[in-house]
């Protein structure tokens, strides 16, 4: 984040989003601003704070992408959370404070990871440490010399052993060389467990779908150490290549300083840490006369210290607001910003409007992002040996469509782009194994042939993804 410039930033969200410059150039400058005020004297930093942003335009018009793809630029904490689902601090349902709750989970999970990562090349060498010496252990049996064959090439290893019972250094280096050729995968042997790290599994909880919290109660256990009822290691019979799984990820555990991995995490959330509360716009409704209003002008009311900076008291301590960039978005397709309060409007002095997408920009957003649709499901049939070709007028006919569709019915932006696109490449993902090897061009006219009906279809929300 140091060395990127505004325009470079531009540049790189630019890859991923079609138009909306304005939005872009905002959100870069209020993303240097944030990396200014660092470098300023101490007494000036706690003066400044972030300029929050407030998108305005129609569904589908990429606000949600321009948000998550700023965040993944620079690094930062984020999270997305939609503004309807909060209500009133005193009433039954979740509280804005919460939104810093999940941040900071989510910035804990982001840390983990990435150091994770980089123990994981020292980790998988200390791993292969062990499994030489469980391998030289089980193979020996208790004698000075054993023999064993590999399981590719049929070629034979000595295993020598020293007076105190360890493999020589010649030994280590044979086993070496067999592990890395992979000639040993399927040896069965017997290793030494760590209960203690066997409760760390947070990588393998983040793939099975847990969710911030729940990861974040996790690392929160690893802090606290193995319980005292609990043996230190046991012993598990398993293949050399399971093993190398096991030990590699039980090395790299212990190489991580969990306290280490939430002061980070705490920094990061309070100086980089990236909010985007989508439908805001759901907030402005009727005032309520009698009673209190839970649904609309309350939560925007709970929401006006936490956006102008306040503290909050987290599972990893106390948590600052002051600086966490917050971006709102909404279409407001019902209401104008000018309805919110005026207290909480004002906390958003950068306010961007998002234009609807044309015809031409359909096309550009099928063809030119990084990311871009067409190049999705070339590489999703290259799988299956198929080679897709989208042809001009084919991309052009896709956008036409889509443009139609949005036009008849309602208009749900660059969303539109996906119906248009599953159904002209239904009958090609149903039948890829059957076609292994063919090249497809898929123009203007197999884009009619397989889309005619869908204009007509009263049905059509049936191909909505």
């Amino acid at each position: 984040m140091n060395n990127l410039t505004p325009q470079a930033i531009v540049l790189e969200l630019s890859r991923y989003i079609v138009g909306q410059n304005e939005a872009k150039k905002a959100v870069a400058i209020a993303l240097c601003n944030r990396e200014r005020r660092k470098k300023l004297p101490l007494e000036l930093q706690g003066d400044l704070v972030p300029k929050n942003v407030l998108f305005v335009g129609p569904t589908g018009s990429g606000k949600t992408e321009l948000a998550h793809r700023t965040a993944m630029i620079v690094a930062a904490p984020f999270l997305k959370v939609e503004a309807s689902r909060f209500t009133e601090v005193g009433y039954v349902g979740r509280d804005v404070e919460s939104i810093i709750h999940e941040l900071v989970e989510a910035a804990v999970v982001r840390v983990y990871e990435e150091k994770l990562h980089e123990a994981e090349h020292k980790a998988e060498h200390l791993a292969t440490e062990r499994i030489i010496s469980y391998l030289c252990q089980q193979l020996n049996k208790g004698s000075r010399r054993a023999v064993t064959k590999s399981q590719r090439g049929g070629s034979s290893l000595s295993i020598v052993m020293t007076k105190s019972g360890k493999p020589t250094a010649d030994t280590r280096r044979k086993m070496a060389n067999l592990l890395d050729d992979e000639q040993l995968e399927e040896q069965v042997i017997e290793i030494d467990v760590d209960n203690e790290v066997e409760r760390r599994k947070v990588a393998q909880n983040i793939a099975m779908g847990l969710d911030a919290e729940e990861i974040g109660d996790l690392i929160s256990e690893m802090s606290e150490g193995p319980k005292c009822s609990e043996k230190k290691c046991r012993r598990r019979k398993v293949p050399v290549k399971e093993a190398r799984r096991i030990l590699t990820r039980e090395e790299a555990a212990r190489l991580l300083n969990f306290d280490e991995v939430i002061d980070e995490a705490v920094v990061q959330t309070e100086e980089r840490g990236i909010v985007f509360i989508d439908e805001i716009d759901k907030l402005v409704g009727p005032r309520v006369e009698i009673g209190r209003d839970i649904s609309g002008e309350g939560v925007q009311r709970d929401l006006l210290p936490l956006i102008e900076g306040m503290t909050v008291l987290t599972k990893y301590g106390v948590m600052k607001s002051n600086h966490i960039l917050f971006i709102t978005a909404g279409t407001f397709s019902q209401s104008k910003p000018s309805d919110l309060m005026p207290e909480l409007l004002g906390r958003f002095p950068i306010q961007v409007k998002f234009g609807s997408l044309s015809e031409g920009d359909m096309e550009q957003i099928l063809t030119c992002p990084q990311n871009a649709l067409t190049k999705q499901y070339q590489a999703l049939l290259a799988t299956e040996g198929l080679d897709i070709t989208f042809t001009p007028d084919g991309v052009h006919e896709i956008a036409h469509m889509a443009a139609v569709m949005n036009e008849l019915t309602d208009n749900i932006g660059a969303r539109r782009l996906h119906t248009i696109m599953e159904k002209t490449m239904e009958e090609l993902n149903f039948t890829a194994a059957e076609r292994r090897g063919e090249n497809v061009v898929v123009d203007a006219e197999y884009v009619r042939q397989r889309t005619q009906n869908l204009v007509e279809d009263n049905r059509i929300s049936h191909y909505v993804l």
